[in-house]
């Protein structure tokens, strides 16, 4: 993807973040910076500490040691959480690191059935998002829904259908619509294209590549697919063993890793 402008403001910084279960299990003393239009990735083999990085930066663990800042003041989009430079993600409270999810941020998880309600429509689960930021006007809220189910490839006609009468792929669809539909200032992905067959894998991917692009997301990717990585992210964060080994511009480091395990990682996936 094109190099995002690495002059813009920080919107989301993380200062020595820890959270360690064991020897080797979680994450130490990980510097994060996200820029504002920024995708940065965060690659590594199962159990390198990635997805609880994720877990800290989105407010969903509290770390044992470290800061988590997010600067709403330089976001793009509506603010609704106040109007301060900054907010130490672990010192304004529990209520208010969940508005922040509901209103400002979005996740995307890697089992769709996790991010949306199975029991309403899809309409539904699009339109709850438009409502939390105070939109009450049903013709409106429909008809935003059916324009996000087109644009992410899903059929309109089908936005009364229940999710779980979706394939796996469609249900991944729509959760993005969910996600994407209020335009958050900051989007968590975690293994967005994870389980899914390679043909569906590479449309949504394009499918994302296109959202990304056009909506000026800022987004923090867990994957452990160096294809994703190098598709949408900008920069990359490489994990082993709760700690970053390499970190740099996505092709730069695809193409020219420097550290012994990213040469692992690169060479296990040219290797047939």
């Amino acid at each position: 993807m094109k190099r995002p402008d690495l002059n813009r403001a920080t919107l989301l910084e993380a200062r020595g973040v820890s959270r360690l279960y064991g020897p080797g299990k979680g994450c130490e003393s990980i510097d994060v910076r996200l820029h504002r239009g920024e995708v940065l990735g965060i690659v590594g083999e199962s159990g390198s500490g990635k997805s609880t990085l994720l877990r800290l930066l989105s407010g969903m663990e509290r770390p044992d040691a470290g800061q988590v800042i997010y600067r709403p003041a330089v976001a793009q989009g509506r603010d609704t959480v106040g109007r301060e430079g900054e907010l130490d993600l672990y010192a304004i409270g529990e209520a208010r690191r969940r508005a922040l999810l509901r209103m400002e941020w979005g996740l995307v998880h890697q089992n769709p059935r996790d991010g949306l309600r199975l029991g309403v429509s899809a309409g539904a689960n699009i339109g709850e998002r438009l409502m939390a930021l105070g939109e009450r006007h049903y013709s409106q809220i429909r008809a935003v829904g059916q324009d996000w189910m087109s644009r992410v490839e899903l059929d309109s006609r089908r936005i009364d259908d229940a999710p779980q009468t979706f394939s796996g792929g469609m249900q991944q669809r729509l959760q993005i619509a969910r996600t994407l539909v209020t335009r958050p200032n900051l989007v968590f992905m975690d293994e967005p294209t994870g389980g899914l067959d390679v043909s569906v894998q590479a449309r949504l991917l394009d499918m994302l590549r296109t959202l990304v692009r056009e909506l000026g997301l800022s987004v923090i990717l867990v994957t452990h697919d160096l294809a994703v990585a190098r598709l949408l992210s900008h920069r990359l964060m490489v994990m082993r063993r709760g700690q970053v080994v390499e970190a740099g511009l996505t092709d730069q480091i695809l193409d020219d890793p420097q550290h012994a395990y990213t040469q692992l990682l690169v060479s296990s996936v040219l290797t047939p």
